[in-house]
């Protein structure tokens, strides 16, 4: 079976990207599974393999197509960004902000020419961003002004569990405010219609809002006003949509594979049930693009960076994942 390119922005320079990415590529899983492409400064990943002493070194490439697949050889398309005697490890600054800005640009447009399959993306840092005049947020809102893409949909998966969102960064009193049948509808449709880009068959499952469902409307009547009139819209549209399942127990259920995915209501729902679960294998995946997306879903952890101890586990299984799903695929 082919396999597919991912391309690795080594994030941050000062925090743990260019580490957890190094280190992926030791893993069998990721190497049997895919052909990483690292995208960064050639020298901060030397530096990196030094200090670590890791059993690695760089086949520095200009184009996808000149990657090696050979064990120990790591593949870097180099950006040539940063000024490496100005690199001090936990830092926040400009020059790694638009470094790691540069960094997802590069990979973005080998996305978008087709050079590379899918991206895994690693930690950046929000304030070296504002520190550089970088008119972003975070990762979702670079890709999707770079990619043209109006509103991304966010995926988590944890083993067997996918869960969607309703909503993300918003107060939990606006996305409480946000539980409305036409959203509801519409985050159904294009949560399925995901699925079926990845190649993922199989229920949606809508989790409750109030407690127990709302208890029939004694605490809560979201459920009887909003959610379950949308559930049942679709339903008779054709999509393959049930709910709504009270929150204390869809996520446990979820975990065995019970349906395709799960549409959570708000943010910290859905976060707290897969990231309790197994921290650092739940993998953020960004639907909706001309491109797949995965990501870690953790932060430059600018405590430790430098230190050599960063785990690297969601980092492989962001690249795992990315290959098994590049596979399926079906971009717009």
């Amino acid at each position: 079976m082919h396999k597919p390119k991912i391309g690795v922005p080594i994030g941050d320079p000062a925090g743990i990207g260019p580490e957890i990415a190094l280190k992926a590529c030791l893993f069998d899983e990721v190497l049997s599974s895919s052909i990483p492409i690292l995208i960064g400064d050639v020298s901060v990943l030397i530096q990196m393999i030094e200090f670590s002493q890791l059993p690695l070194s760089i086949h520095a490439i200009k184009d996808p197509s000149d990657a090696k697949d050979v064990k120990g050889i790591v593949n870097v398309v180099d950006v040539k960004s940063v000024d490496l005697k100005k690199i001090e490890f936990g830092t926040v600054s400009a020059m790694n902000g638009q470094a790691a800005f540069l960094y997802i640009k590069k990979t973005v447009e080998l996305a978008m020419e087709k050079k590379i399959d899918a991206m895994a993306t690693t930690p950046i840092n929000k304030e070296s961003l504002k520190a550089a005049n970088v008119p972003y947020i975070g990762h979702t809102e670079i890709l999707a002004d770079l990619s043209n893409t109006k509103d991304p949909l966010t995926m988590f998966q944890v083993e067997k569990e996918r869960v969607f969102f309703l909503s993300r960064h918003v107060s939990l009193r606006k996305a409480i405010y946000l539980v409305k049948k036409e959203r509801l509808m519409d985050y159904i449709e294009r949560s399925i219609q995901a699925l079926e880009r990845l190649g993922v068959k199989g229920t949606l499952a809508v989790a409750g809002l109030n407690p127990h469902n709302g208890e029939h409307g004694m605490f809560g009547s979201e459920e009887l006003d909003e959610i379950i009139p949308a559930i049942e819209t679709m339903q008779h549209r054709g999509f393959d949509v049930i709910g709504p399942i009270p929150a204390d127990s869809i996520f446990a259920l979820g975990l065995s594979g019970k349906w395709a995915a799960i549409l959570s209501l708000y943010h910290d729902q859905g976060h707290i049930a897969t990231k309790t679960y197994d921290f650092h294998k739940t993998i953020s995946i960004t639907n909706g693009m001309p491109f797949l997306r995965t990501s870690v879903d953790h932060g430059t952890a600018l405590d430790i960076a430098g230190k050599n101890i960063a785990n690297p586990l969601s980092m492989v299984e962001a690249i795992r994942l990315a290959a098994e799903y590049a596979h399926h695929f079906q971009s717009k």
